[in-house]
Order: C-alpha cells, then structure tokens, then sequence
C-alpha cells in the first residue's frame, strides 16, 4: 500500500486484489495554522491587557470547546468508531486526527492560560479567598486533565498519523491507538464536569 497524492483527497479508482491505496493528507493541517496564530494572539492581548471579559470569554468558550469535544469523542463516536471495520477506521482516522492535532492544544492553551490569570484578576488566588480549597481541587482536576490531553492523547494522535504515513499502515495497531486516544477523551470529559460543578458552586456564592 502506497500514499498517493490526488486532488480532491480522495483515494484514486483502485484496481486489483490489494487495499486501496490510502489518499494524501497532512499530519498538521497548515490551512488551520492561522486560526491558532489569531487565537493565540488574542490570548496574549488578553492576559496583558487583563480585560475581564475577554479572559472570561477565552475561558469559558475554550473550557466549554474543549469539554464538549472530550464527551463527544469518548461517549459518542467512540462506541461507533469501535464497531467499524479496520478499514473504515483507517478512513475515519484520515478525516478526523489531522484537525485534532490543532484543535485540542489549542483549545487547553486557551483555557488554562487566560483561566490562571483570570483568578488573578479576581483575586482568587489568595489563601484568604472564602473557597480557595475549592478553587484548588479545580486546579488540581485541570492539571491532571492537561496531563492526559498533552501526555497521552495528543501523543495517541500523532502516533496513528505516523502509522497512517507509513507504506503499509497497521490497522490493528491504528485501532489500538484510536481506542486510547477516545479513552483518554472520554475521561477527559467526565473530569472537565467536575471542574464545570465546582465553577457554578462557586460563581453562585
């Protein structure tokens, strides 16, 4: 089995007894490398102008993206990516990993970085804050969940691209690697609604 490049991304008319060839694709989609650039750029404008709301913009709509995608993966496609054939898994993997490997970072940047320095603003980091046992079992959620997206899912997604570049992509091997990455995902997600719990307990008092 060998890449082919074609013009529409799509596998060219295959013929023969062998797999189809797997169309071309890139392991970093660059055309979403200026949609980060912007982001990012607007995160630092936040945080240096300290403006409320637009740290609590990047918080809330990066937290919301970013746990949303999480329970997504790992609750819904999940259970179906399991019930495919290797091949459509593989086809699967093509479409969707590429924009995950920007995505997820992304959005975990936004969150964290504009939600630390959006307690500052507030003062929240203060011991003497009224609930600041709360707001630390919220970093500590938040940290482990960092963690697992840049220490385990991220990795799981770079290493089925890789797989996928290869000549002969191991379709076992893909699946192996798919189920930790929705794994990751879903535990991901059921931590960011802890996080989401302990958020409203504490706007609310």
């Amino acid at each position: 089995m060998t890449d082919t490049a074609v013009s529409d991304g799509a596998a060219p008319p295959h013929s023969g007894g062998g797999p189809p060839p797997l169309p071309e694709f890139s392991i970093v989609p660059v055309r979403g490398l200026p949609i980060v650039a912007a982001l990012l750029v607007g995160l630092i404008v936040a945080i240096a102008s300290n403006s409320l709301w637009a740290l609590t913009f990047f918080h809330v709509g990066g937290g919301a993206l970013w746990t949303g995608i999480d329970l997504f993966v790992g609750l819904i496609i999940g259970p179906i990516l399991g019930r495919l054939s290797i091949p459509a898994r593989v086809e699967f993997s093509i479409r969707f990993m590429p924009k995950m490997v920007l995505v997820m970072p992304t959005l975990v940047a936004l969150t964290l970085g504009s939600g630390f320095q959006l307690a500052r603003h507030l003062g929240n980091l203060d011991a003497a804050y009224p609930h600041h046992g709360w707001l630390v079992a919220s970093y500590v959620i938040v940290g482990v969940m960092a963690v697992i997206a840049l220490g385990l899912l991220e990795p799981a997604n770079l290493a089925v691209l890789f797989e996928l570049k290869k000549p002969r992509p191991n379709g076992e091997r893909i699946g192996r690697l798919m189920k930790v990455f929705v794994f990751t995902a879903g535990i991901t997600g059921l931590m960011q609604i802890a996080t989401i719990v302990i958020m409203t307990f504490l706007a609310s008092r």
